[in-house]
Protein backbone atom coordinates (compact mmCIF):
# COMPACT_ATOMS: atom_id res chain seq x y z
CA UNK A 1 0.00 0.00 0.00
CA UNK A 2 2.82 2.24 0.66
CA UNK A 3 4.03 2.06 -3.03
CA UNK A 4 0.49 3.20 -3.95
CA UNK A 5 0.58 6.04 -1.51
CA UNK A 6 3.88 7.18 -2.79
CA UNK A 7 2.96 6.43 -6.68
CA UNK A 8 -0.29 8.58 -6.20
CA UNK A 9 1.21 11.63 -4.09
CA UNK A 10 3.97 11.53 -7.12
CA UNK A 11 1.21 11.81 -9.49
CA UNK A 12 -0.68 14.86 -7.87
CA UNK A 13 2.32 17.16 -6.52
CA UNK A 14 5.46 15.26 -8.42
CA UNK A 15 7.53 18.55 -8.06
CA UNK A 16 7.05 18.99 -4.54
CA UNK A 17 7.25 15.33 -3.88
CA UNK A 18 10.63 14.85 -6.15
CA UNK A 19 12.28 17.73 -3.86
CA UNK A 20 11.37 16.06 -0.50
CA UNK A 21 12.75 12.48 -2.14
CA UNK A 22 16.28 14.74 -2.50
CA UNK A 23 16.28 15.73 1.12
CA UNK A 24 16.52 12.12 2.30
CA UNK A 25 18.63 10.96 -1.15
CA UNK A 26 20.61 13.93 -1.74
CA UNK A 27 20.91 12.06 -5.20
CA UNK A 28 19.17 13.27 -8.51
CA UNK A 29 19.31 9.56 -9.51
CA UNK A 30 17.89 7.88 -6.61
CA UNK A 31 15.32 10.04 -5.72
CA UNK A 32 14.34 10.02 -9.70
CA UNK A 33 13.90 6.12 -9.40
CA UNK A 34 11.82 6.45 -6.02
CA UNK A 35 8.93 8.39 -7.37
CA UNK A 36 9.72 5.85 -10.55
CA UNK A 37 10.39 9.13 -13.21
CA UNK A 38 13.27 8.73 -15.52
CA UNK A 39 16.33 11.13 -14.23
CA UNK A 40 16.16 13.72 -17.13
CA UNK A 41 12.32 14.29 -16.31
CA UNK A 42 13.51 14.96 -13.41
CA UNK A 43 16.15 17.38 -13.80
CA UNK A 44 13.85 19.63 -16.01
CA UNK A 45 10.87 19.65 -12.92
CA UNK A 46 14.23 21.55 -10.92
CA UNK A 47 14.93 23.80 -13.60
CA UNK A 48 11.68 24.53 -14.84
CA UNK A 49 10.91 25.01 -10.65
CA UNK A 50 13.92 27.39 -10.34
CA UNK A 51 12.36 29.11 -13.26
CA UNK A 52 8.88 29.64 -11.68
CA UNK A 53 10.28 30.65 -8.52
CA UNK A 54 13.34 32.80 -10.00
CA UNK A 55 15.89 31.49 -8.68
CA UNK A 56 17.79 28.31 -8.52
CA UNK A 57 16.44 25.50 -6.04
CA UNK A 58 19.56 22.99 -6.49
CA UNK A 59 22.71 23.24 -8.28
CA UNK A 60 25.42 20.79 -9.05
CA UNK A 61 28.64 20.78 -7.02
CA UNK A 62 30.91 18.48 -8.23
CA UNK A 63 28.71 14.79 -9.05
CA UNK A 64 26.26 15.54 -6.51
CA UNK A 65 23.21 17.66 -6.27
CA UNK A 66 23.06 20.19 -3.51
CA UNK A 67 19.66 22.44 -2.78
CA UNK A 68 19.87 25.86 -2.85
CA UNK A 69 18.97 27.87 0.33
CA UNK A 70 15.78 28.21 -1.64
CA UNK A 71 15.62 24.81 -2.43
CA UNK A 72 15.77 23.86 1.29
CA UNK A 73 13.26 25.93 2.71
CA UNK A 74 11.00 24.48 -0.06
CA UNK A 75 12.13 20.94 0.43
CA UNK A 76 11.19 21.42 4.29
CA UNK A 77 7.62 23.01 3.11
CA UNK A 78 7.06 20.21 0.89
CA UNK A 79 7.86 17.36 3.51
CA UNK A 80 5.11 19.05 5.90
CA UNK A 81 1.99 19.06 2.78
CA UNK A 82 3.40 16.09 1.73
CA UNK A 83 3.19 14.29 4.85
CA UNK A 84 -0.51 15.67 5.19
CA UNK A 85 -1.80 15.18 1.29
CA UNK A 86 -0.23 11.10 1.96
CA UNK A 87 -2.50 10.52 4.61
CA UNK A 88 -5.15 11.93 2.57
CA UNK A 89 -4.00 9.42 -0.31
CA UNK A 90 -4.08 6.61 1.83
CA UNK A 91 -7.22 7.28 2.67
CA UNK A 92 -8.59 7.43 -0.84
CA UNK A 93 -6.60 4.01 -1.49
CA UNK A 94 -8.94 2.55 1.82
CA UNK A 95 -11.79 3.89 0.32
CA UNK A 96 -11.25 2.34 -2.86
CA UNK A 97 -11.05 -1.29 -1.25
CA UNK A 98 -13.94 -3.23 -0.58
CA UNK A 99 -12.16 -4.44 2.40
CA UNK A 100 -10.43 -1.78 3.66
CA UNK A 101 -12.91 1.38 3.38
CA UNK A 102 -15.97 2.84 5.11
CA UNK A 103 -19.89 2.88 4.86
CA UNK A 104 -21.92 5.45 6.25
CA UNK A 105 -25.25 3.66 7.88
CA UNK A 106 -28.03 5.49 9.22
CA UNK A 107 -31.37 3.86 10.69
CA UNK A 108 -34.16 3.88 12.54
CA UNK A 109 -34.23 3.67 16.42
CA UNK A 110 -36.61 0.62 15.75
CA UNK A 111 -33.71 -0.96 14.34
CA UNK A 112 -30.87 -0.33 16.95
CA UNK A 113 -31.71 -2.95 19.08
CA UNK A 114 -31.27 -6.29 17.27
CA UNK A 115 -31.27 -5.70 13.30
CA UNK A 116 -28.50 -3.46 13.00
CA UNK A 117 -26.19 -5.28 15.35
CA UNK A 118 -27.13 -8.54 13.48
CA UNK A 119 -26.04 -7.55 10.57
CA UNK A 120 -23.02 -5.67 11.21
CA UNK A 121 -21.60 -8.53 13.33
CA UNK A 122 -21.80 -10.95 10.80
CA UNK A 123 -20.67 -8.84 8.13
CA UNK A 124 -17.61 -7.92 10.43
CA UNK A 125 -16.72 -11.66 10.39
CA UNK A 126 -16.04 -11.49 6.71
CA UNK A 127 -14.81 -8.12 6.33
CA UNK A 128 -13.04 -7.07 9.78
CA UNK A 129 -11.39 -3.85 8.52
CA UNK A 130 -14.26 -2.19 7.21
CA UNK A 131 -15.08 0.58 8.90
CA UNK A 132 -18.89 2.51 9.51
CA UNK A 133 -20.24 5.68 10.81
CA UNK A 134 -23.40 4.66 12.44
CA UNK A 135 -26.72 7.19 12.90
CA UNK A 136 -29.95 7.11 13.98
CA UNK A 137 -32.65 9.13 13.18
CA UNK A 138 -36.26 9.88 12.22
CA UNK A 139 -37.78 8.51 8.32
CA UNK A 140 -37.44 12.19 6.86
CA UNK A 141 -34.08 12.78 8.72
CA UNK A 142 -32.50 9.66 7.37
CA UNK A 143 -33.20 10.73 3.83
CA UNK A 144 -31.99 14.19 4.11
CA UNK A 145 -28.87 12.16 5.18
CA UNK A 146 -28.71 10.33 2.78
CA UNK A 147 -29.27 13.41 -0.13
CA UNK A 148 -26.57 15.83 1.63
CA UNK A 149 -23.99 12.52 1.34
CA UNK A 150 -23.96 12.40 5.17
CA UNK A 151 -24.63 8.78 4.66
CA UNK A 152 -24.01 6.05 1.88
CA UNK A 153 -27.32 3.40 2.83
CA UNK A 154 -30.31 4.25 4.94
CA UNK A 155 -32.52 1.29 6.98
CA UNK A 156 -36.09 3.22 6.74
CA UNK A 157 -40.16 2.68 6.46
CA UNK A 158 -42.12 3.60 5.02
CA UNK A 159 -40.40 3.22 1.04
CA UNK A 160 -39.08 6.69 0.01
CA UNK A 161 -41.65 8.08 -2.99
CA UNK A 162 -39.28 10.06 -4.88
CA UNK A 163 -37.36 8.74 -7.84
CA UNK A 164 -33.99 9.75 -6.62
CA UNK A 165 -33.77 6.97 -4.42
CA UNK A 166 -33.23 3.27 -5.05
CA UNK A 167 -34.44 0.70 -2.74
CA UNK A 168 -35.33 -2.96 -2.07
CA UNK A 169 -37.73 -4.17 0.57
CA UNK A 170 -35.91 -6.57 3.15
CA UNK A 171 -38.83 -7.31 5.47
CA UNK A 172 -42.42 -6.50 6.42
CA UNK A 173 -43.78 -5.98 10.08
CA UNK A 174 -47.57 -6.23 10.37
CA UNK A 175 -49.03 -3.39 12.48
CA UNK A 176 -51.39 -3.81 15.37
CA UNK A 177 -53.15 -2.23 18.04
CA UNK A 178 -51.50 -1.38 20.94
CA UNK A 179 -54.18 -1.36 23.90
CA UNK A 180 -53.94 -1.07 27.65
CA UNK A 181 -54.70 -4.34 29.30
CA UNK A 182 -58.37 -3.01 30.84
CA UNK A 183 -58.70 -1.16 27.07
CA UNK A 184 -62.50 -2.50 26.20
CA UNK A 185 -61.74 -3.49 22.82
CA UNK A 186 -58.77 -5.49 24.36
CA UNK A 187 -60.30 -9.09 24.80
CA UNK A 188 -61.25 -9.11 20.55
CA UNK A 189 -59.65 -11.27 18.22
CA UNK A 190 -59.41 -8.64 15.89
CA UNK A 191 -60.78 -4.78 15.59
CA UNK A 192 -61.37 -2.28 12.96
CA UNK A 193 -59.08 0.41 12.98
CA UNK A 194 -62.37 2.73 12.85
CA UNK A 195 -63.54 1.29 16.13
CA UNK A 196 -60.28 3.38 17.90
CA UNK A 197 -61.56 7.10 16.21
CA UNK A 198 -63.20 8.19 19.59
CA UNK A 199 -59.82 7.00 21.27
CA UNK A 200 -56.77 8.79 22.73
CA UNK A 201 -53.91 8.08 20.67
CA UNK A 202 -50.40 7.87 21.87
CA UNK A 203 -47.26 7.57 19.12
CA UNK A 204 -44.23 8.94 17.24
CA UNK A 205 -43.45 12.12 16.22
CA UNK A 206 -43.83 13.80 13.09
CA UNK A 207 -41.47 12.77 10.24
CA UNK A 208 -41.52 9.27 11.93
CA UNK A 209 -42.44 6.52 9.55
CA UNK A 210 -45.26 5.09 11.80
CA UNK A 211 -46.42 8.17 12.56
CA UNK A 212 -47.12 8.48 9.26
CA UNK A 213 -48.89 5.13 8.90
CA UNK A 214 -50.81 5.68 12.06
CA UNK A 215 -51.74 8.95 9.95
CA UNK A 216 -52.51 7.11 6.71
CA UNK A 217 -54.74 4.06 8.59
CA UNK A 218 -56.60 6.59 10.63
CA UNK A 219 -57.16 8.94 7.81
CA UNK A 220 -58.30 5.78 5.79
CA UNK A 221 -61.00 5.20 8.74
CA UNK A 222 -62.38 8.48 8.29
CA UNK A 223 -60.79 10.28 11.12
CA UNK A 224 -57.96 12.08 12.59
CA UNK A 225 -56.02 10.76 15.85
CA UNK A 226 -55.63 12.95 18.82
CA UNK A 227 -52.30 12.06 20.06
CA UNK A 228 -51.92 12.81 23.86
CA UNK A 229 -48.38 11.97 23.53
CA UNK A 230 -45.69 11.90 20.65
CA UNK A 231 -42.25 10.06 21.20
CA UNK A 232 -38.80 8.58 19.76
CA UNK A 233 -38.80 5.15 20.59
CA UNK A 234 -41.10 2.53 20.20
CA UNK A 235 -40.58 1.01 23.72
CA UNK A 236 -41.59 4.70 25.33
CA UNK A 237 -44.80 4.82 23.44
CA UNK A 238 -45.40 1.21 24.50
CA UNK A 239 -44.81 2.04 28.21
CA UNK A 240 -46.93 5.26 27.87
CA UNK A 241 -49.90 2.57 26.59
CA UNK A 242 -48.90 0.48 29.59
CA UNK A 243 -49.41 3.73 32.12
CA UNK A 244 -52.96 3.97 29.80
CA UNK A 245 -52.76 7.06 28.47
CA UNK A 246 -53.98 5.86 24.96
CA UNK A 247 -53.62 3.42 22.49
CA UNK A 248 -51.18 3.12 19.98
CA UNK A 249 -50.36 1.59 16.13
CA UNK A 250 -47.21 0.09 15.98
CA UNK A 251 -45.63 -3.12 14.58
CA UNK A 252 -45.95 -6.98 16.04
CA UNK A 253 -42.86 -6.54 19.31
CA UNK A 254 -40.04 -8.42 18.65
CA UNK A 255 -39.50 -9.13 22.36
CA UNK A 256 -42.13 -9.94 25.20
CA UNK A 257 -44.43 -6.62 25.88
CA UNK A 258 -44.32 -4.78 28.92
CA UNK A 259 -47.04 -5.78 31.58
CA UNK A 260 -50.29 -3.85 30.94
CA UNK A 261 -49.89 -3.99 26.99
CA UNK A 262 -52.44 -6.07 24.64
CA UNK A 263 -51.48 -6.62 21.10
CA UNK A 264 -54.81 -7.24 18.50
CA UNK A 265 -54.55 -7.83 14.96
CA UNK A 266 -56.48 -4.86 12.96
CA UNK A 267 -58.71 -4.33 9.84
CA UNK A 268 -57.61 -3.52 7.32
CA UNK A 269 -54.58 -5.39 7.69
CA UNK A 270 -51.27 -3.40 7.29
CA UNK A 271 -47.68 -3.95 7.29
CA UNK A 272 -44.60 -1.59 7.84
CA UNK A 273 -42.06 -2.51 4.81
CA UNK A 274 -38.55 -2.33 5.60
CA UNK A 275 -35.95 -1.19 3.10
CA UNK A 276 -32.79 -0.41 2.42
CA UNK A 277 -32.74 3.01 0.63
CA UNK A 278 -29.47 4.33 -1.85
CA UNK A 279 -29.37 7.50 -4.09
CA UNK A 280 -30.09 6.00 -7.35
CA UNK A 281 -27.55 8.15 -9.22
CA UNK A 282 -24.76 8.26 -6.97
CA UNK A 283 -21.98 5.28 -7.73
CA UNK A 284 -21.39 3.34 -4.52
CA UNK A 285 -17.66 3.02 -2.95
CA UNK A 286 -16.52 -0.80 -3.47
CA UNK A 287 -17.20 -1.18 0.64
CA UNK A 288 -20.62 0.32 0.70
CA UNK A 289 -21.52 -1.73 -2.59
CA UNK A 290 -20.05 -4.97 -0.45
CA UNK A 291 -22.36 -4.36 2.35
CA UNK A 292 -25.44 -3.49 0.50
CA UNK A 293 -25.13 -6.85 -1.26
CA UNK A 294 -24.40 -8.57 1.62
CA UNK A 295 -28.14 -6.99 3.59
CA UNK A 296 -29.45 -7.98 0.05
CA UNK A 297 -28.50 -11.35 0.58
CA UNK A 298 -29.17 -11.89 4.02
CA UNK A 299 -33.05 -10.93 3.88
CA UNK A 300 -35.34 -12.02 5.88
CA UNK A 301 -36.01 -15.93 5.09
CA UNK A 302 -38.29 -16.75 2.41
CA UNK A 303 -38.34 -13.40 1.09
CA UNK A 304 -36.40 -11.74 -2.06
CA UNK A 305 -35.59 -8.17 -1.82
CA UNK A 306 -37.23 -6.20 -4.42
CA UNK A 307 -35.16 -3.56 -5.46
CA UNK A 308 -35.90 -0.33 -7.73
Amino acid sequence: MNDDVDAMTATLAPRLALLAALVEERNLTRAAQRLGVPQPTASRWLVGLGDELGTPVAVRSGRALQLTRAGEHLAASASAALAALRGGCQRVIEEADPERGHVGLVFLHTMGERRVPELLRAFRRKHPAVRFTLSQGAHEELLRRLRAGQADLALTSPLPAAPEFAHAVLDQQPIVANLPADHSLAHRGRIRVAELADAQFVGMKPGYGLRQITDELCRSAGFEPELAFEGEEVDTVRGVVAAGLGVALLPVAERPLPPGVVEVPITPRACRQIALVWLADRPAAPAVSAFRDYVLRTASPGRSPRAR
